[in-house]
């Protein structure tokens, strides 16, 4: 099995493993907690999991933690591209955070009435320290322009091949948005990848959806992006 086919595969079984007022009183001393001033504010991995959707705002879908057992890499720093233009596209493609993240969190989300049959919606959210979130947006336009021929993302845990990259409409959200579609093969099988990367403010979200199960029993898919996941996430994001 070569290092393409092992991560293709590893990316099958990681989407199959998915489906995996006056204060408080104190209870010591019974006197009332200071209520949190103005200027305080969540740390940013706190303030992720506020932003993040919540099963009752995705009705007819599970979310769950993502498992990054099967990634062919773990960290941002242990993945590369062949073609360094096109490293954001390899890590929003791989759920990995992009640029120099405070915090960052991943759900995964399938649909109820599809099972393990149907597409796994991977949602990625980092915070950012300011004026860094424009950077990381600026990035993935550029990436998405000068990749439309394919690269291959590499990690210490194999590699992934995408055969093409192109821009996709996608409906204005946060601040600034911007869609790209990725194709790879299996089997000599293709399978197209769809991914959104939306920016509000300082905090980046990237959605993506693959099939894993079309993928592992060499089936063609198309995962796009449920509706309504991405409209509950662009809710939340403001």
């Amino acid at each position: 099995m070569n290092r393409s086919t092992h991560a293709l595969t590893l990316l099958c079984l990681a989407a199959l493993a998915a489906c995996g007022g006056g204060g408080e009183s104190d209870n010591s001393t019974g006197e009332p907690r200071p209520s949190a001033t103005r200027t305080e504010q969540p740390a940013p991995a706190e303030r992720l999991v506020g932003l993040m959707v919540t099963p009752a705002e995705v009705k007819g879908f599970t979310l769950q933690e993502y498992d990054d057992e099967f990634a062919i890499a773990k960290s941002s720093s242990d993945l590369s591209s062949d073609k360094p233009a096109c490293a954001p596209l390899a890590l929003a493609l791989n759920q990995l955070p992009l640029g120099e993240p405070q915090a960052d969190l991943t759900r995964v989300l399938n649909s109820e009435s599809e099972g393990l049959t149907g597409a796994h919606t991977y949602i990625t959210l980092t915070t950012y320290a300011p004026g860094k979130a424009q950077a990381v947006l600026a990035d993935v336009k550029k990436a998405v322009a000068a990749c439309g021929d394919g690269f291959t993302a590499e990690g210490d845990n194999g590699s992934s091949v995408y055969d093409s990259v192109a821009a996709e409409e996608t409906t204005p959200a946060g601040d600034e948005t911007a869609g790209f579609t990725a194709t790879m093969s299996y089997q000599g099988v293709s399978h197209t990848l769809h991914t959104q990367v939306v920016r509000a403010g300082d905090v980046v979200g990237v959605y993506f959806s693959a099939n894993g199960l079309a993928i592992a029993n060499a089936r063609p898919s198309e995962a796009k992006l449920p509706t309504t996941v991405v409209e509950a996430q662009n809710a939340k994001l403001g």
